[in-house]
């Protein structure tokens, strides 16, 4: 499955740490940030509950950007 999400992330750079955050998390098979359209896009994992897996997405994005936002 894969969903679309709004971010709020103030530069480039960020939104490549938010993405790799996100690559790194159970659950998530790929993401994708894209800062121009600010959105990711996420394909979870067969069978995993992708509401508890943004979750975790959101908590390592603000690891290593403390003032990104994801709207879930």
């Amino acid at each position: 499955m894969k969903k679309t999400y709004k971010i709020d992330v103030d530069c480039a750079n960020c939104a490549n740490k938010m993405e790799t955050a996100a690559n790194n998390t159970d659950g998530v098979k790929n993401a994708t940030v894209n800062f121009m359209t600010l959105k990711m896009i996420v394909e979870f994992e067969e069978g995993c509950d992708h509401k508890n897996v943004m979750k975790q997405v959101l908590k390592n994005c603000k690891k290593v950007e403390d003032d990104c936002e994801i709207f879930i």
